[in-house]
């Protein structure tokens, strides 16, 4: 589970935070086509957190979102933003009867599980998907780029692009696209999370904040350029994130 401290940064953050902001924007590119070719009645959101994204995408393309979250602390902030049908409950055993949802979203969700027990939330996301039913999920990508943001948050594991596809997978899904993101600003988060964070023995503690508007201009540029480059259906070799879209064989 997600540290409950960080919803309260989240909920501060998620609007304008140049991180939330770039990241809705890759998202988008990646489902606005998915979106024109398929209809979705219902939607589950795995993992929701504020629900601040599920409220994005419902007022984006129109979908009925069932958001759900272990941590209720998230869930209070998803109830001042008026989202519908929230539930608490535990992704790896997830209410809801077999085969009753067109899409799932996970957004940075299945990090939180152990090693090895990954494999849980992806049956839960199988057997509540209908057949043909799509899977999106996103996962912080490369060890190496484990950070005092990643223990303050309980982030227990990293994917690289192999071990993600492999993983779904074995669950049972075809992998349909697989892509890192954020990409761009790599290199500065590695000299961030390698070099300077042990040479200041920096603490755990939450990455999300606030930033000036400058900083916060210039570090969205990189994650816009990528969120134009992936709508045109290119794949991103490398990144801090990995984004997987799947079908439930019929």
């Amino acid at each position: 589970m997600m540290n409950p401290a960080e919803f309260a940064n989240i909920a501060r953050a998620e609007d304008g935070f140049w991180w939330y902001r770039g990241m809705r924007q890759i998202m988008f590119r990646l489902l606005d086509p998915i979106a024109r070719r398929r209809q979705f009645q219902r939607v589950l959101e795995a993992g929701c957190g504020t629900a601040h994204f599920a409220k994005a995408l419902s007022d984006r393309y129109g979908w009925a979102m069932y958001p759900v979250d272990l941590g209720w602390e998230g869930l209070a902030y998803g109830k001042t933003l008026n989202v519908q049908r929230l539930v608490q409950c535990d992704i790896a055993a997830i209410p809801y009867a077999n085969a009753v949802f067109d899409l799932v979203v996970s957004m940075d969700v299945i990090v939180h599980f152990r090693p090895g027990e990954e494999h849980k939330p992806l049956a839960e996301f199988a057997r509540v998907l209908q057949p043909r039913g799509l899977l999106v999920v996103r996962v912080s990508a490369l060890d190496i780029l484990r950070s005092r943001h990643s223990m303050f948050a309980h982030e227990r594991q990293r994917f690289t692009k192999r071990r993600l596809m492999e993983t779904v997978e074995r669950a049972g899904f075809l992998v349909l696209r697989c892509t890192y993101a954020n990409s761009l600003l790599m290199p500065i988060a590695f000299a961030k999370f390698r070099i300077w964070e042990p040479l200041t023995n920096a603490p755990a503690s939450s990455g999300v904040g606030s930033a000036s508007a400058v900083v916060d201009s210039a570090l969205y540029v990189p994650l816009a350029m990528e969120a134009a480059l992936i709508g045109t259906g290119a794949d991103l070799p490398v990144g801090q994130s990995l984004i997987l879209i799947a079908e439930k064989p019929a």
